[in-house]
């Protein structure tokens, strides 16, 4: 049941307890319950909205920086990944198993150059940030699951 109130609260986070319910063929009362010992054991860390940043605010710049960092003694990445974490900018920071970065930061800004100022004065200038490499988002087609541009397309893509 866990799975199943996890996987629905994604696709629609205001799901009502009673439409949970019916779903799962359970009481209201127990959806709620389940709904709140996740939350209490951390495994619900919160809930976000999905907005189309073209009709909400076209200013905003996102941008993806991947980061070449050198493991520190005693907590490799972590601490690094802390620092980071603690800006208002940044969304998401995320450890990458192999290739070419260490660390993947998600971040947005009022414009290409409130970007391009994080980067060069407060990424690039952390203790143990080898290089940065960065890429600017141009346009969101699906955001957890949901199609952010929901105009049909005929069957030959021609709109």
């Amino acid at each position: 049941m866990k799975n199943e109130i996890i996987r629905l609260l994604q696709q629609n986070a205001r799901m009502s307890d009673a439409d949970l319910a019916d779903i799962l063929g359970i009481s209201a009362k127990e959806a709620a319950a389940e709904i709140k010992k996740l939350e209490k054991e951390g495994v619900i860390k919160g809930y976000s909205v999905i907005i189309d940043e073209e009709k909400y605010d076209k200013s905003t710049v996102h941008a993806t920086i991947q980061l070449k960092v050198t493991p520190q003694r005693d907590c490799g990445f972590d601490d690094i990944a802390k620092t980071i974490m603690m800006y208002d900018e940044v969304d998401s920071v995320s450890l990458m198993s192999s290739g070419a970065y260490d660390l993947s930061v998600e971040v947005k800004g009022n414009n290409l150059k409130d970007v391009a100022f994080f980067v060069s004065e407060r990424l690039a200038t952390i203790e143990g940030i080898l290089s940065t490499s960065t890429h600017f988002l141009l346009k969101k087609y699906k955001e957890k699951g949901i199609f952010i541009d929901s105009e049909e397309n005929d069957e030959r893509g021609l709109g």
